[in-house]
């Protein structure tokens, strides 16, 4: 796991303003998935634990969205590039460097975790590790919200991402390893976003019960 994840990190400290600049007002223009996390957040405070994560927070723009959504947030990446990023563009807020397998957070600890494409560079082997490690840090009710890439095949499919390495994934295969890991999938949404990659873009919803 630490080889891909040293080339990931690698490849996202090389393209820290070019990709905040492309990304940090990226959802103004995505109603799909700003609408999502605007209903993550509002699940997550009505559990009445408002602590979330936001897990691979790059520029830290979706940490900012989840604290003006009323939560306490704060956001972990694996690049210290993109913490450093985020920290000055959001100085009010806490980020870390964390690797995804490892967060640096005690057990049962969160109302919520967002995964905002923040997995789709994870080989599909490894995958199952990261969403135990996402289920550790949840207290009981708690919420994931992941966001990928879909497929309509029937495996993931490993493609050529415009900065490392990515995969797409059958949406029923994802939310079996949600089930897998102990989450239960209560919403999906799946839209085409006219990429040239020909992907569709999803977000499934789920519960730590």
């Amino acid at each position: 796991m630490r080889e891909h994840q040293d080339e990931t990190r690698a490849a996202y400290d090389g393209v820290v303003e070019l990709y905040a600049s492309k990304f940090a007002d990226r959802l103004e223009t995505h109603p799909f998935s700003r609408n999502m996390i605007g209903t993550f957040a509002e699940l997550v405070r009505g559990s009445g634990n408002p602590r979330a994560a936001d897990v691979g927070c790059g520029p830290g723009h979706l940490t900012a969205m989840l604290h003006d959504l009323g939560l306490d947030a704060f956001g972990l990446d694996l690049s210290p590039g993109m913490v450093d990023h985020a920290r000055r563009a959001h100085p009010a807020l806490r980020f870390d460097e964390a690797r995804m397998e490892a967060l640096p957070v005690e057990d049962g600890a969160l109302g919520g975790v967002l995964a905002h494409y923040s997995m789709i560079h994870t080989p599909p082997g490894e995958l199952p590790a990261l969403l135990a490690e996402q289920v550790r840090v949840l207290a009981p009710g708690g919420l994931l919200l992941v966001s990928f890439f879909a497929t309509d095949g029937p495996e993931p499919v490993r493609f050529d991402h415009k900065v490392t390495p990515a995969y797409s994934w059958p949406v029923d295969r994802f939310a079996e390893l949600l089930a897998g890991a102990g989450l239960v999938t209560f919403a999906r949404l799946l839209h085409d976003p006219a990429s040239e990659r020909g992907f569709l873009d999803a977000h499934l919803l789920a519960r730590l019960d």
